[in-house]
């Protein structure tokens, strides 16, 4: 196959010359050949499939039952919402990359996947934030938790996250638009990430490294810090409870929200720990931002389908219609 022309625009501007691709360049997974990657690709679908039905499944019963109309519910639907678009930014462009081999992917439609997945990255650490509040709400002071998390609190909880993962992070794309790739236009990952694109230019780049520092600390490291906050204040509330059965029942009510935190910023915090260490790309860059964005999309649904006892029964439900429809 003749590969594309991947020179593309070049402007002149006062501070120089900007060279912009037409194309970058996904590579996959290094190290690994076309075969390897054609294989990958079935468990990539299956994945895909999985992480799609499950948070649709979740968003659909929260819909349907409004006694799952409660500010728990109500921010898991957010959270499902939130995967089910991050996944299908990222999986199918991945899956077609592994079965068809076709790397291509436009400079535009690169920087526009970039600014989607930097986005719903922030907005899912909003709502986890948002979900940690609620819990320390509802174990700390649970009388007042009806009164604290209305309905109209959520919707604007729910807003204000949503508007905080765009304002931050829609500059982006637009100053890496003011860099110049004039050299390698091979992008070292599956989906195009701000460090990535970034590393590919041949100018300046300290506006780049200083704002995407400023965000990541003002954004996911302040959620993180609040999070870990509450569950010290939630953990101090738990064991101060004289039943040993009413701290456990108290503290279950938890461990959905804990896997879901430890999914999502434990691999965030290592894939940032690696790519401010600089250096080339390596295998551990590539399997970490994999497992950054690919992992919440199936784990959540899963933990939550599993630890909610509303969710996993309605789940049970509708299997059992199904097969009694069948029969």
């Amino acid at each position: 196959m003749q590969k594309p022309q991947l020179l593309g625009s070049v402007m002149a501007t006062p501070n120089g010359t900007l060279v912009h691709p037409l194309y970058f360049l996904l590579v996959g997974i290094p190290g690994l050949g076309p075969n390897l990657h054609f294989w990958l690709g079935f468990p990539l679908c299956f994945m895909y499939t999985l992480a799609s039905l499950g948070n649709l499944a979740i968003v659909l019963i929260i819909r349907m039952e409004r006694r799952l109309h409660e500010p728990m519910y109500l921010f898991l639907a957010m959270l499902s919402t939130i995967d089910l678009v991050l996944s299908s930014i990222t999986m199918p462009k991945m899956a077609s990359l592994f079965l068809t081999g076709i790397q291509e992917i436009e400079f535009n439609v690169c920087l526009a996947q970039m600014f989607f997945i930097h986005a719903l990255s922030a907005m899912e650490s909003a709502v986890l934030l948002a979900m940690a509040f609620d819990r320390f709400v509802a174990i700390c002071y649970p009388l007042r938790h009806a009164s604290v998390l209305t309905g109209p609190t959520v919707a604007k909880i729910g807003l204000a996250a949503l508007t905080r993962g765009f304002v931050f992070f829609f500059p982006l794309p637009f100053i890496l638009k003011r860099l110049s790739y004039c050299q390698s236009h091979t992008v070292t990952h599956s989906f195009c990430l701000h460090q990535d694109i970034m590393k590919l230019s041949c100018t300046d780049t300290t506006v780049n490294v200083v704002y995407g520092l400023f965000i990541i600390l003002s954004v996911m490291g302040v959620d993180s810090l609040f999070i870990g906050f509450s569950y010290v204040l939630i953990l101090r509330a738990v064991l101060a409870l004289s039943s040993r059965g009413a701290a456990l029942k108290a503290f279950n009510t938890c461990i959905s929200h804990l896997c879901a935190v430890l999914v999502f910023y434990v691999p965030l915090i290592g894939l940032s720990v690696v790519h401010r260490l600089g250096g080339p790309t390596s295998l551990l860059h590539v399997v970490m931002a994999n497992v950054y964005l690919l992992l919440p999309p199936i784990v959540n649904p899963i933990v939550y389908g599993a630890k909610t006892k509303e969710i996993r029964s309605q789940v049970f439900y509708m299997f059992s219609q199904e097969g009694r429809y069948a029969g």
